[in-house]
C-alpha cells in the first residue's frame, strides 16, 4: 500500500534523456500517494530532444501516464516549468489535461508555513548573462552521462552493487567553485524574502538540500538523473527530503515532530 502524505515535489526528472531515471521515479510513486503534487521544472529536456534527438523509454512513457492519471483522479497536480521545458512558460494560466501550468507558485503548508515554489533558472547567473555556457555545460554533461552508462555496465559485469553517478560526482566536485562565484542559495532565499513567504522550494541546481537560511528554509528537490530525490510533505506539515537509492527499502512512519529533519536515505 502507497504511504500517503500531503505533497510531493519533483523537479529535474529530464524525460526525454537517456539519464533520466524512469524506473526509479516509478517505484517512488508506487511508494508514494498525495493529495498535491508539485512538479517544479525540467521535466521534459527539450534542450536534449532538440540537439541530441529523442531517447524516451517505456518507463518515461509510463511516468507521463501515472502523473495524467494522478491528474485525472482528484490529485492537485501544479506544473512550474524550468529552463529545459520554458517552452511551456507561454502557457502559463492555463490547464493540460487537469494539470495547472505557472510561473511559480505559493503553496501553503498543513502547518501554515507558506513556500514559493520556483524551478530556480531565474537565479542562475550562467543561465542569465551567458547561456551559451550553459548549453556547452549540458553538451559535456551528456557526455558524461553516456559514459557513466558503459561504467555502469562494467559494474554490473563485475558485480558491484549500487548506482553511482560519474556526472553527479563531477558536479559535487565542481559544484563548491560555482556556489561560491554565482551564489545559487543566496538569491533564492534573498527573493523568498523579498516575496514574503517562510521558504522556498526549487530544483535546477541537481544538488539535493534542505536547510534553514537566514531565516528562511530552503529546499532544493534534487533531480532524478544523478541523486534520484524528491521532498514529501507529511500531513503534519512536515518537509522531508527523499533519497531513492533502494525501491524495495521498506518505508518507515514519518517523525511526529514538525521541523525539518535531516535526509533519509531509503536504503
Amino acid at each position: 500500500m502507497a504511504h500517503r502524505v500531503r505533497s510531493i515535489f519533483l523537479s529535474d526528472i529530464h524525460l526525454g534523456t537517456p539519464a533520466c531515471q524512469a524506473e526509479r521515479l516509478l517505484d517512488f510513486m508506487k511508494a508514494y500517494d498525495s493529495e498535491h503534487l508539485f512538479l517544479l521544472g525540467d521535466i521534459i529536456d527539450f534542450w536534449h530532444m532538440r540537439s541530441r534527438g529523442i531517447s524516451w523509454s517505456p518507463a518515461q512513457n509510463t511516468v507521463v501516464q501515472k502523473i495524467l492519471k494522478r491528474a485525472r483522479h482528484d490529485v492537485r497536480v501544479v506544473f512550474v516549468p524550468g529552463n529545459h521545458d520554458e517552452a511551456v512558460r507561454e502557457h502559463a494560466g492555463t490547464l493540460f489535461g487537469n494539470i495547472a501550468v505557472e510561473l511559480d507558485h505559493v503553496h501553503t503548508a498543513a502547518d501554515g508555513r507558506r513556500y514559493l515554489l520556483v524551478h530556480g533558472d531565474e537565479f542562475d547567473k550562467v543561465i542569465i548573462h551567458h547561456r551559451w555556457v550553459a548549453i556547452l555545460g549540458t553538451h559535456v554533461y551528456d557526455w558524461l552521462v553516456e559514459l557513466n552508462m558503459w561504467l555502469s555496465r562494467v559494474r554490473r559485469t563485475l558485480g558491484v552493487p549500487g548506482y553511482w553517478s560519474l556526472a553527479g560526482y563531477a558536479k559535487r566536485k565542481v559544484k563548491k567553485a560555482v556556489s561560491f562565484v554565482f551564489n545559487f542559495e543566496d538569491a533564492v532565499v534573498r527573493h523568498a524574502r523579498e516575496r514574503g513567504v517562510d521558504g522556498v522550494i526549487c530544483g535546477h541546481i541537481h544538488v539535493p538540500a534542505m536547510h534553514e537560511r537566514d531565516g528562511i528554509m530552503y529546499i532544493n528537490c534534487g533531480d532524478w538523473v544523478d541523486s534520484c530525490t524528491a521532498i514529501v510533505e507529511h500531513q503534519d506539515g512536515r518537509m522531508e527530503l527523499i533519497r531513492w537509492t533502494d525501491p524495495g527499502a521498506e518505508i518507515p512512519e514519518p517523525a511526529t515532530a514538525i521541523r525539518p529533519v535531516p535526509e533519509r536515505i531509503a536504503a
